[in-house]
């Protein structure tokens, strides 16, 4: 968990570095600050359950299993891309890890997530499904419509709302009259629960619980975890709706500073075991970077290949 939290880190870190290069095109949402959720939730999971996520889930991509080379050329556009150099960072997908897909329209997973697992219900795999997405995301329509079929149906999905207390640049409190988010899933009748969204363990042992109750038939869970952006909602954001002060606070709750004050006092892991641990983690990334740049470009005649009308 450590280590593919680092691995996160050093990819977004990257990332940002090579959008102020101008190597990178386009909106760039970094989830810096958010390791624990992606982390924590993917490795509850099975590889081949399914995933959905948000334009800010390079994270749970990560963390479900995505080859980072491909990533990182996506993030490129380069032929050797994930989604071939044609989806840029809001369009990975890999169903091989059952990645059915970041989204750039917000919500918009929930019900492609719930569609998923009713195809596990009907055919008997005993797949789950989880669906990764922001605050922002409980007042759609869509996640509404989602939620009272998968409630109605015994779905065996797992609705993860990363609460980062802000909807784009809107604070929460401006944009939905509840305390806890966890309470929208009370209208459906549907089983919740809230947790630390920084402390992986937390966020792992939610899911897993999660997951055990949607693979016996009982249905839907929605888990609420509480976490933070360290980071504008994109590149360039001039973070006029938060205060410095607050970054500053949340800082001090960095879900990877966290596990590794864990790992140092409770498991007894060595400074120097961690610090190779990030090493690795950063030389990953540092390959990942040279094989993107070193890839070729679609070629132009390929640009209607794999669109559907």
């Amino acid at each position: 968990m450590y280590e593919r939290m680092l691995l996160i880190r050093a990819f977004e870190e990257a990332c940002v570095r090579l959008y102020m290069e101008k190597e990178i095109r386009g909106s760039l949402h970094p989830c810096v600050g958010q390791e624990a959720t992606a982390v924590g939730s993917c490795f509850a999971i099975n590889q081949d359950d399914y995933m959905t996520c948000t334009y800010r889930g390079h994270g749970a991509c990560i963390a479900k299993g995505i080859d980072v080379n491909a990533a990182m050329a996506e993030m490129l556009n380069r032929k050797t891309g994930i989604s071939k150099g044609k989806g840029g960072s809001m369009h990975w997908t890999d169903p091989s890890i059952g990645l059915l897909g970041e989204n750039a329209i917000v919500g918009a997973g929930v019900p492609i997530a719930a569609g998923a697992a009713f195809s596990s219900q009907l055919d008997g795999s005993g797949r789950v499904a989880l669906t990764i997405f922001g605050d922002g995301a409980i007042n759609q329509g869509a996640f509404h419509e989602a939620l009272n079929l998968a409630q109605l149906w015994h779905l065996p999905l797992i609705l993860l709302c990363e609460n980062n207390l802000y909807a784009e640049m809107t604070p929460l409190a401006q944009s939905n009259p509840l305390k806890q988010v966890a309470d929208r899933a009370k209208g459906y009748n549907m089983r919740s629960m809230t947790v630390d969204g920084n402390d992986v363990c937390a966020v792992y042992d939610a899911v897993s619980k999660a997951a055990k109750y949607a693979r016996e038939g009982k249905g839907p869970t929605f888990i609420e975890a509480h976490t933070y952006r360290l980071l504008g909602h994109m590149v360039g954001d001039s973070e006029s709706y938060r205060t410095k002060d607050e970054v500053a606070e949340w800082r001090q709750r960095d879900p990877i500073k966290r596990l590794r004050e864990h790992l140092q006092t409770n498991e007894q892991v060595g400074a120097a075991d961690l610090d190779a641990i990030g090493a690795r983690a950063n030389a990953q990334i540092e390959g990942a970077v040279k094989f993107a740049k070193e890839s070729p470009y679609p070629e132009p005649e390929e640009v209607h290949t794999d669109f559907w009308l």
